[in-house]
């Protein structure tokens, strides 16, 4: 009793940090997902956290994550993250019209909804998906290959990034070969090179004459700030009082499917149900609202659901959240392994049971509901300036590179540095140039480490 006690107690504390945090983080806008929440979990698993305490500060800190990136979305008209950057559109036309609060409020009460849908909803659907869990760990090297192709067949880069999947993998295979004649065995460099790719590209550029002279601005960027109207009273607002009951439907209908769609791209799914809520509305204004409110919605349902039914099922990281943002709940050696020639694993999968995965799941949403929900509705302006006005961007961007940096001396010393730094390096600028996702490069690292030597005793 006084063992479960404890777990319970971790588990809410470190809820409680990562539903803070991630309030504060999803304030600034452009800090990614992948770049933000996989460093802080790996950091957090290698400090010995209880399972149940990883779990609650990842879902915790994805979900007010995705209700706060809605403050600098809907009003300064930027996007928070990467998910949010489906919903520019919408929150552009609701500021033109002059109702951001409007957009704004909608937006996070959309995701805490479907947030409180997701986590049961996956589950249910894990549990269904789990009696197939042995087939496809006895041929885990053949399905992440198959995943590895089609995952990149449905990013921005489509065949390019198809195509740009062995050189990356062969690089990957070359470094893991360059640092064991040195007796040094490599795997969170990797995951953070990746995590950090983008920042580093973008760090590298800068040393470069002709994108250091792109870069290069005349004066400060202006943003116009929309004002605050608080049209409540307390501190915590009536969610049914936010959303009107066609959004409540159609929320909870799109939480719903997408929350079983889990191998697909969670940005796309969002166009995607945005487009078929849009289409069925024909009002403009109900449609902008209704679509925001829903978008927002799945941006919770498919990062909840990408990262729990792979985990609760298989155990092995087979969606593009579970292999980017999630990955540290799969693979954090020493502590969480994947088996490179059986495919067994030894991660969250093997440590909670479906009730602990619903109970603690549920937990933290609660957690991130009751600190993110009434912050974002009720100091978002606030919030705002201050973040704009006093925090630097490039102490955020550095912050986690330095982290990233410490985590590879830790692991590997110098040879660590040199790969966060080759990974990031290749894997930032295949981003930017081909599309070639985050998503894309954790497959690509798990098609290194599980897929080619299980092809080379096949060719042998």
């Amino acid at each position: 009793m006084e063992g479960l006690l404890y777990e319970i107690l971790m588990a809410l504390a470190l809820g409680l940090f990562g539903a803070v945090l991630f309030s504060a983080i999803g304030l600034v806008s452009g800090t990614d997902e992948t770049t933000t929440l996989a460093p802080l979990t790996m950091l957090v698993v290698m400090l010995g956290a209880p399972p149940a305490g990883i779990l609650t500060f990842f879902l915790a800190g994805a979900v007010a994550k995705h209700m706060t990136h809605a403050v600098p979305t809907a009003l300064l008209g930027i996007p928070g993250d990467t998910m949010a950057t489906a919903l520019i559109g919408d929150a552009n036309y609701l500021r033109r019209l002059g109702v951001p609060h409007v957009a704004l409020r909608k937006m996070i009460t959309g995701g805490a909804m479907a947030a409180l849908i997701a986590v049961p909803l996956s589950v249910l659907f894990a549990v269904l998906l789990a009696p197939f869990g042995d087939v496809i760990k006895q041929f885990a090297p053949w399905v992440f290959l198959c995943a590895a192709f089609a995952i990149a067949y449905f990013s921005a880069g489509r065949w390019a990034s198809v195509l740009a999947l062995l050189p990356f993998v062969l690089v990957i295979v070359a470094l893991q070969a360059l640092t064991a004649q040195h007796d040094v065995k490599l795997a969170v460099s990797y995951f953070l090179g990746i995590a950090v790719a983008p920042l580093i590209a973008s760090l590298f550029s800068l040393l470069a004459p002709g994108e250091r002279e792109k870069m290069r601005r005349d004066g400060f960027r202006v943003f116009s700030l929309a004002p605050d109207m608080k049209g409540w009273k307390g501190y915590f607002p009536n969610p049914f009082r936010v959303i009107n009951k066609r959004q409540r439907r159609m929320t909870a209908m799109a939480a719903s499917v997408t929350s079983a769609t889990f191998v697909f791209s969670p940005v796309a799914m969002t166009v995607i149900m945005g487009e078929v809520i849009g289409a069925r509305i024909k009002q403009a204004y109900e449609r902008l609202t209704t679509v925001i409110t829903a978008r927002n919605g799945v941006t919770e349902s498919t990062y909840i659901a990408e990262a729990l039914i792979p985990l609760i099922a298989f155990g092995l990281p087979l969606s593009p959240v579970a292999a980017g943002p999630a990955a540290p709940l799969f693979n954090a050696p020493p502590r969480f392994t994947v088996d490179s020639a059986t495919g067994e694993v030894n991660n969250l999968h093997n440590l909670l049971n479906y009730w602990e995965f619903f109970g603690y799941g549920m937990l933290a949403v609660f957690v991130a509901i009751l600190i993110a929900y009434p912050f974002s509705m009720s100091f978002a302006h606030r919030a705002a300036s201050f973040v704009f006005r006093k925090i630097s961007h490039e102490a955020v961007i550095s912050t986690f590179i330095g982290l990233a940096l410490v985590v590879g001396i830790w692991e590997g010393g110098l040879l660590g540095v040199l790969v966060v730094v080759t990974i990031g390096l290749i894997g930032g600028f295949l981003g930017r140039f081909l599309g070639f996702n985050i998503g894309v490069q954790f497959m690509g690292y798990y098609t290194a480490v599980l897929s080619v030597p299980a092809m080379l005793a096949v060719l042998r």
